[in-house]
């Protein structure tokens, strides 16, 4: 028999911020249902209205369902592309060894 409601941990951080909340959910519900009840995106403006999130470490969409004692992970929008990021150090590095 199947549970009528899933307890689910919704979880933000990034530099020198943590905000973790449990929320009671009924069965069936979806990531973006855990995340507007958990009530982060009111506190965390910078994170937007529809944000990249994942269950476990796993990138998801936010019409995935949830299950009992997921862990609902919302992730921050990245400053540079990795690519880019890339090729910055690279040029760096190249200047300091004076090519």
């Amino acid at each position: 028999m199947a549970p009528t409601e899933v307890l689910v941990t919704v979880a933000y951080c990034a530099h020198g911020v943590e905000d973790i909340v449990e929320v009671r959910l009924a069965s069936g519900a979806t990531v973006r249902d855990a995340i507007d009840a958990s009530g982060l995106l009111t506190r965390r403006a910078e994170l937007g209205a529809v944000p990249d999130a994942g269950i476990w470490g796993r990138p998801c969409s936010l019409q995935e369902e949830v299950r009992d004692a997921d862990r609902v992970e919302i992730y921050r929008p990245l400053k540079v592309e990795p690519k880019e990021a890339r090729r910055i150090r690279a040029k760096i590095k190249r200047k300091r060894a004076g090519r």
